[in-house]
């Protein structure tokens, strides 16, 4: 049975249910699973075939053993993954992931539909109430807004950086309303997550039985690592063993993380390429082995991205064998041998984002936003320098629907990319929203006094 344990092993081990409904560990560690499940031969060879619901379910069954059984878990992944995940092929072996498509138009559906379900099934059968606490840089709140909006015995707080997402992610989270609030921090999406997790931490909210929906929630990363494999199940030969190299925009690293959990689960994968924006603090790490948080992180057009200290980073650090604390503090270090070997980390900045738009629209007639450019571009960069993995299978994430982006993108290739269906008709919607500093006695007042019964 996969059990649940903090990053900063200072708490008990729980199993999945404890884990979900926390969200941060006691001891302001992040859950991690014991063991990593193996996928098995039989699930490796009829992958190809299954829906990606009936995949999902099989992937998280042995993740979730004691809490929900695979009835339980086929009936959430069934509601859950509704639309489709296609593979685009862009220029001979590369190709594109394209996780836009689900009601929010982010790849954080995948994520949140599944975490809404899972956690609508377990708070009402205790009978009990939750505030699920939120810091987004872009599109995990609108994800979150739209998987928990109306669920009884839920209720949803989001934090955004009020200048650094656009007009049509904002929209889609502030004009829900119901059982969703959203507030707009003048600050840093670093910021925003700073106060969640002080909150999480603070003794006297306990009574108020938050959770997290951002990636510091074991929730968000499990059915992350569903997609890599049915790319893989799609594009290459999974009994044969042929490896693949995955490219993967990367911000707070909940996306990596799930494909680092499809990897250590026997996925082949010959090179996670890790691309970020100009906040390079992971790059660096990995070049040197020293740590340095990025603040305040810059602003960057794939705005998402703008995190300086990924909390996810502690995952992987303690995935490698080491031992990083909330704030960043290498306490034991990783295997960076290890983490060399398996992950190719690079800076992408905002004149060659912008470039890689415009360039591969020109030449293949794809459609890229500015997340996936960062992710497309760190992987022609891996390939030039690795020339021996340019036969194999390439698949670089696209993360979110470039309509999401519509200035840049007709500014780069002259066309305006068609309004998915989530997004029609959102600006005429009227928004409602709170403004707040950088000041968490403020925000747990705001908390006290609006959810205390």
């Amino acid at each position: 049975m996969t059990i649940y344990y903090s990053t900063n092993r200072r708490v008990p081990e729980v199993a999945l249910d404890q884990a979900l409904l926390v969200g941060q560990a006691g001891d302001r560690g992040l859950y991690m699973p014991r063991p990593v499940p193996q996928f098995t031969r039989e699930l490796l060879s009829r992958a190809r075939d299954l829906p990606y619901a009936e995949l999902a379910a099989a992937v998280l069954e042995p993740y979730a053993q004691g809490v929900f059984d695979r009835e339980a878990l086929e009936e959430i992944c069934q509601d859950a993954y509704n639309y489709e995940v296609p593979l685009e092929q862009v220029h001979q072996n590369r190709h594109l992931l394209r996780l836009d498509r689900g009601p929010t138009a982010s790849f954080k559906d995948f994520a949140a539909r599944f975490m809404g379900r899972a956690l609508d099934r377990l708070v009402r059968a205790r009978g009990q109430e939750l505030l699920i606490l939120t810091a987004t840089s872009g599109d995990t709140g609108s994800a979150i807004a739209h998987a928990f909006y109306g669920l009884q015995g839920i209720r949803v707080v989001v934090l955004f950086p009020l200048a650094e997402v656009s007009a049509r992610q904002r929209k889609q989270m502030t004009t829900l309303g119901g059982n969703v609030t959203t507030i707009a921090v003048e600050g840093k999406f670093d910021d925003c997550q700073a106060l969640v997790k002080q909150a999480f931490a603070d003794p006297d909210l306990a009574r108020l039985n938050l959770s997290s929906a951002n990636s510091i929630n074991i929730g968000r990363l499990l059915p992350q690592s569903v997609y890599y494999l049915y790319a893989v199940s799609r594009l290459a030969d999974l009994a044969g063993g042929e490896p693949v190299v995955f490219s993967v925009p990367s911000g707070n690293f909940g996306d990596l993380m799930g494909g680092l959990l499809a990897f250590k689960g026997g996925l082949k994968v010959a090179r996670f390429v890790v691309a970020t924006n100009a906040n390079d603090e992971v790059p660096r790490f990995f070049a040197t082995g020293r740590y340095q948080k990025i603040v305040p992180s810059i602003d960057c057009i794939s705005n998402a991205m703008n995190v300086g200290h990924p909390s996810n980073l502690a995952r992987l650090v303690d995935l490698y064998g080491g031992w990083m604390d909330e704030q960043g503090n290498l306490l034991e270090p990783p295997d960076m041998d290890a983490i060399r070997r398996d992950l190719y980390a690079v800076s992408i900045d905002d004149d060659l984002t912008r470039a890689t738009i415009a360039e591969v629209y020109r030449a293949y007639g794809a459609i890229l936003e500015p997340h996936g450019a960062v992710g497309w571009a760190g992987l022609m960069r891996y390939l030039e320098e690795h020339p021996e993995d340019d036969r194999l299978v390439a698949i670089s994430l696209e993360t979110a629907h470039p309509a999401k982006f519509p200035e840049e993108i007709r500014a780069l290739t002259g066309i305006d990319p068609p309004l998915p269906p989530s997004l029609q008709g959102i600006e005429t919607r009227s928004e409602q929203y709170g403004h707040m500093g950088v000041d968490y006695p403020w925000f747990k007042e705001f908390l006290v006094h609006h959810y205390t019964h």
